[in-house]
């Protein structure tokens, strides 16, 4: 039990070290209006194809559901 709190301290010590360590860069995150645009598209597209992939499931369900009560009759 104590090799395992041993290793898991040296492993917080070098993830530690490594954040300190690694060099910090400055990113533009602005958004033009039509990068906006773009995003909020696809994202829309994402969630109605989400919502498709949601319903099919569903309805492969209720076939699967049908045929098994249908061929146990």
């Amino acid at each position: 039990m104590s090799d395992a709190m041993f290793l898991l301290m040296l492993c917080k010590i070098g993830v530690r070290g490594k954040l300190q360590t690694s060099p910090r860069k400055m990113v533009n995150t602005a958004l033009s209006d039509e990068e906006k645009g773009i995003q909020d598209k696809e994202s829309k597209e994402e969630s109605i194809l989400a919502m498709l992939g949601i319903i099919g499931t569903i309805l492969n369900l209720v076939v699967i559901i049908f045929v098994y009560i249908y061929t146990t009759l």
